[in-house]
């Protein structure tokens, strides 16, 4: 299987994918477990690509999966444009340790 199930059912582990991908374009850096931010990772690169490409179509695209539409304007108007010359690879993930109250891998993502 291509992607992971986090343990949730398929609408409930989209929504929750939509919510991290937009905080994460919001705040360029935030702290999740490792397989959630993997998954983070693979979506907000899409979405980098399609603000790169940044015609209409692609805005679009990237706001009908991201749920603030300021967000997107951010994702457009200044992230896309620091990539430019960049061809994938926009985030990255530390390792942070095992979560206090169960044990969960932590890892922080931000972009580079």
């Amino acid at each position: 299987m291509s992607y992971r199930k986090l343990g949730r059912p398929s609408d409930h582990r989209r929504a929750m994918l939509r919510n991290l991908v937009t905080d994460f374009l919001r705040y360029e850096r935030i702290t999740t477990t490792e397989a959630r931010a993997k998954e983070v990772r693979k979506i907000a690169e899409k979405m980098i690509t399609l603000g790169k490409r940044g015609d209409l179509h692609a805005r679009r695209q990237a706001l009908a999966y991201i749920l603030d539409e300021s967000v997107v304007k951010k994702l457009f108007d200044d992230i896309a444009p620091r990539y430019k010359e960049r061809n994938g690879g926009y985030t990255r993930i530390f390792k942070l340790g095992p979560r206090r109250g169960d044990g969960a891998p932590l890892a922080v993502i931000e972009l580079v």
